[in-house]
């Protein structure tokens, strides 16, 4: 039987906050290092992220793989309980495979305290969507899940409409994430809530890493029954928000405070574009996101958070051009980045793993 979410889960939940999703530390022989994985956490909790989420496409697929999913998994949960923040923080574990795999994954993540599961639909494309949907129920009877529409350059599928209608009534369903980088089909996900009878109850996050601005500022609004049903995007999950996540709570804060009165500064319109620009270097746009892992820890191996991009697999490497594309957005938008606040942080960070295992 599932465990409900605590009120104060489910309320940081609807209000909105920033999840990063939270990448892997290896060393040169690309083995876990559990000093800058551990480090990566801490990163986030101070940053005011609330929540990560661990386990997903940021942090390699192929994790699993070589049977450092239960670890990575227990590591940010250990780190975040001995944090004593004094807050709510969300913990997201990544669940994907086959039915039986990912109960398997639900139940580990379930063990280990986390209040959510981010369920992808990845590798499963000659699953039918009735199929799906039934996969998820039973993963909704471990724990408490976070859908996810992932893109297809990056091992998603397209899910029609009647797909996320029916995905929404089931109770197990607690949040959303869309990250199809497509207007279209978010409007798909999004409507398909408003007019199912869970609407209330679902949290909606953007993991368009195109459009995350623009996702979070405006208010959809679709006719149900002939009464207008409004719902927000109310803050993110995504891999995009693993670097610079400082300022990124600080950008969710100002957008938090602007998008209900009816007026949309022009700056976070600009700001917008802005973000979309960085996405677009440290995510490798221009070559079908081929480095988008290994762009991700270029920007943390720069700010001193990892020793190097190293991945799982000796082929996810920077693409010619990406480096300089990042010393670009870099060079155009000094106001994005958070490295005075990483440098002045790293050392307590990194240092402390080595007193605390003394």
């Amino acid at each position: 039987m599932r465990t409900k979410l605590s009120p104060a889960i489910m309320n940081l939940l609807h209000e909105g906050t920033v999840i990063p999703a939270h990448p892997l530390a290896l060393n040169e022989d690309r083995q876990l290092d559990e000093q800058r994985q551990k480090a990566l956490t801490r990163y986030y909790m101070a940053a005011g992220a609330g929540g990560v989420a661990v386990g997903v496409h940021t942090t390699q697929f192929e994790i699993r793989d070589v049977n450092l999913y239960e670890p990575v998994l227990r590591l940010a949960a250990n780190e975040i309980e001995h944090a004593a923040l004094g807050r709510s923080f969300i913990k997201v574990a990544g669940i994907c495979g086959p039915t039986d795999q990912a109960l398997a994954e639900a139940s580990i993540a379930s063990s280990l305290g986390y209040h959510l599961g981010l369920v992808s639909m990845g590798g499963l494309n000659d699953w039918s969507e009735l199929e799906l949907l039934k996969r998820i129920e039973k993963i909704c009877d471990v724990i408490p899940v976070f859908g996810f529409y992932l893109q297809p350059a990056v091992g998603g599928r397209i899910l029609s409409y009647q797909f996320w209608r029916e995905f929404a009534e089931i109770p197990g369903v607690m949040a959303i994430k869309m990250a199809p980088f497509n207007r279209y089909q978010t409007n798909d996900v999004i409507r398909a809530v408003c007019h199912s009878s869970r609407s209330n109850d679902i949290a909606l996050y953007t993991g368009n890493d195109d459009n995350i601005v623009g996702d979070l500022l405006t208010t959809y609004k679709f006719m149900v029954d002939n009464k207008p049903v409004e719902k927000k995007i109310v803050g993110g999950l995504l891999g995009h928000w693993a670097v610079w996540t400082n300022k990124a709570v600080e950008l969710l804060n100002e957008i938090k405070a602007v998008r209900d009165n009816g007026e949309i500064p022009a700056h976070l319109l600009q700001r917008g574009i802005e973000v979309t620009d960085s996405n677009a270097a440290f995510f490798d746009a221009s070559n079908q996101f081929k480095g988008s892992i290994a762009g991700i820890n270029e920007v943390l191996r720069r700010q001193g958070l990892l020793r190097g991009n190293w991945c799982i697999s000796s082929n996810e490497v920077l693409s010619p051009g990406q480096s300089e594309e990042i010393d670009r957005v870099y060079r155009e938008y000094p106001h994005l980045n958070d490295d005075p606040f990483v440098t002045e942080h790293l050392s307590e960070w990194i240092n402390d793993y080595c007193s605390n295992e003394s």
